[in-house]
């Protein structure tokens, strides 16, 4: 299991990356609703690069059993990088656990002149030993949910957050957009769902 126990402790690092405008709050507004109703501690580090659409997105979500004392993960012990960016994945691999995972959107977002190679970044991913990659834009298109790529993603971790149930997760999606309608509420959960089924079929 990757959850880090000491008796009945639990804890989860995650980090949660990409660009500016592809849902990242949303993906941390719904686990950290679902790690509350689980009554669990949570910490949130600043996210940064709101300000600039298109811009680095980063934040830090810590989640434990016991009381946390900071806000920032240390380097090397990320349970989860959760991103919905290759290139953003692996910026942050100094901060992965050697047991960690690496959960990835594979449609990149190509917002520098000096954006490497899908097949380099692909490579270097395949070297690591525990990594789940998928195309989150396909699968939210196939859903019939274009924009719900962040919640394909989402779903994809479920298979390696075991801090939280799928189940806590598809309330949290409910209750985050509900106040959009019934209709935004079931596609969001229809693609979070499509995230999880695939993320079980690929996953090392």
């Amino acid at each position: 299991m990757l959850q880090q126990k000491t008796g009945n402790k639990m804890k989860k690092d995650i980090i949660l990356s990409g660009v500016g405008g592809q849902g990242i709050l949303s993906i941390a507004t719904v686990i950290g609703w679902a790690a509350l109703k689980e009554d669990l501690h949570l910490k949130q580090a600043e996210v940064h690069g709101m300000s600039q659409r298109g811009g680095d997105v980063q934040s830090n979500l810590r989640i434990s059993s016991e009381p946390i004392f900071s806000d920032l993960i240390p380097k090397g012990e990320c349970d989860i990088i959760l991103s919905l960016e290759p290139m953003e994945a692996m910026r942050y691999l100094p901060w992965l656990s050697k047991r960690g995972w690496i959960v990835t959107n594979t449609t990149p977002f190509v917002n520098i002149p000096n954006y490497p190679p899908m097949e380099e970044l692909m490579s270097r991913m395949d070297a690591l030993p525990n990594v789940i990659t998928l195309d989150c834009d396909s699968i939210a298109r196939e859903t019939g949910s274009p924009r719900s790529s962040n919640m394909v993603l989402l779903g994809a971790s479920a298979a390696v957050m075991d801090i939280i149930d799928p189940d806590r997760l598809r309330e949290g999606i409910k209750a985050v957009f509900a106040r959009k309608g019934d209709a935004i509420v079931e596609s969001n959960i229809a693609a979070f769902n499509a995230g999880l089924e695939m993320s079980k079929s690929i996953k090392k």
